[in-house]
């Protein structure tokens, strides 16, 4: 559930009208519901609280200072895979021991930052990398834990881009290699391996691929501790689907129902690393309409965001909701086929092709759903395009929590110089 509905045909953020931000902001224009972004991470935590989870939120999915402070305020953790996630989560508040570091490529100099801020532990994903941890952190005389990322050779039934749990992925050691690092775990001095970790994709809509994963690695839990290798920790990630059109996903609850047997099982402490479901349909993307173009075959409706603002649906083909602000003429007569399209300069800037809408004029507002997760935080400055404000709506309450970037911040770290 969200917290954008129309009220008397006028669509709302929680008590907030959305038209009224677009005016007074301008757009393109982040909306989030506090709210909406709230109650999914405590639907999560409660449908789980039998093994009391640490519930890591997926930094990547939306950075921004607020939303990461927010979840912190209610006992989240957080999930980074940068240096940089690393800054923002210590600015937040965030405790070090509820950050967990994910990433195939760790640098040497995020490697040591993330030591020295004494985080709970790294999600390895390969010998190499697991050895330059051990090296780092024997040069800094701190032995630091460690998870071992397990690839489980599962099919997500999701994009091939944000699949990750089979061979041909980068992420993750099969189970062969993870049993000989465990087995040889004793040589490493300034390294703990406490824990294992699964993470299989992204917007995974049916329960089938988390259980067989889950079952898959609590499975080798029971024949590496016959072996008297004992663990901690069990990271089940995250990738649990949202509805962005027609998806019917599990709900927490359906979710808990099928995996929590399995982890009682392996009586290991539980982190899980939710990102999408938790901020994915807390946000919206306002575009206003600039142009209504007519050509022999097609209508364009061209609007002021563009696949900087963003990316999904040139990437992945990804499909949102396009709702006008102003829910009306919604009379079958009045509706039409149009491509809903933007100012960049590459032909894959579309936000949707071949959508029945109702007519649009110039100067409507649209809202882009669904736009909370994967939205602001993969903007970019491509055509020289300023990064646009992000709202956050709390009841009637609303806050600027990032300010549209200014056409000085462009250039902030460029120099021309004398040749």
């Amino acid at each position: 559930m969200h917290e954008f509905k129309y009220k008397r045909d006028i669509l709302f953020c929680e008590e907030v009208k959305v038209q009224d931000l677009a005016i007074k902001f301008a757009t393109p224009l982040y909306v989030y519901s506090w709210n909406t972004f709230i109650n999914h991470y405590l639907k999560l935590k409660n449908a789980f609280q039998e093994v009391r989870p640490l519930i890591c939120y997926s930094v990547k999915a939306n950075s921004n200072l607020m939303i990461l402070k927010a979840l912190v305020d209610k006992g989240a953790g957080l999930d980074i895979v940068s240096g940089g996630e690393l800054f923002r989560a210590l600015r937040v508040g965030c405790p070090s021991s509820k950050i967990v570091y994910a990433s195939v490529g760790k640098t040497d100099n995020e490697i040591e930052e993330a030591i020295k801020s004494g985080i709970l532990f790294f999600n390895v994903e390969s010998l190499p990398e697991l050895q330059n941890i051990n090296r780092i952190a024997g040069r800094m005389r701190k032995v630091t834990n460690v998870a071992l990322r397990i690839n489980p050779v599962i099919e997500p039934k999701t994009h091939k881009f944000i699949t990750t749990g089979k061979l041909t992925n980068k992420f993750g050691v099969d189970f062969k290699t993870a049993a000989d690092i465990l087995d040889n775990g004793g040589s490493l001095s300034y390294v703990k391996i406490k824990g294992l970790h699964i993470h299989i994709g992204s917007q995974i809509t049916i329960r089938e691929p988390f259980v067989a994963a889950i079952k898959k690695v609590v499975d080798f839990i029971g024949v590496i501790k016959k072996k008297g290798i004992g663990i901690e920790y069990l990271n089940i990630g995250g990738g649990l689907g949202i509805i962005y059109h027609n998806e019917t996903p599990q709900t927490a609850d359906e979710f808990a129902k099928k995996v929590l047997p399995i982890l009682k099982r392996c009586g290991l402490k539980i982190i899980m690393e939710p990102g999408r479901f938790i901020i994915g349909s807390a946000g919206i993307l306002v575009v206003k309409v600039l142009y209504v173009k007519k050509t022999r075959d097609k209508k364009f409706i061209i609007v002021d965001g563009g696949m900087n603002d963003l990316i999904r649906p040139a990437l992945y083909d990804a499909h949102h909701e396009i709702l006008p602000l102003e829910n009306t003429g919604y009379a079958r007569s009045n509706r039409e086929k149009v491509d809903i399209v933007g100012p960049i300069c590459e032909s894959a800037d579309f936000f949707a092709k071949g959508r029945v809408m109702a007519k649009i004029k110039e100067r409507d507002y649209l809202a882009i759903t669904c736009s909370g997760a994967y939205g602001f935080s993969m903007s970019s400055n491509y055509n020289s395009r300023r990064r646009p404000a992000e709202v956050m709506v709390r009841g009637r309450e609303v806050y600027l929590i990032r300010e549209r970037e200014s056409y000085s911040q462009l250039l902030r770290n460029e120099k021309i110089v004398k040749l």
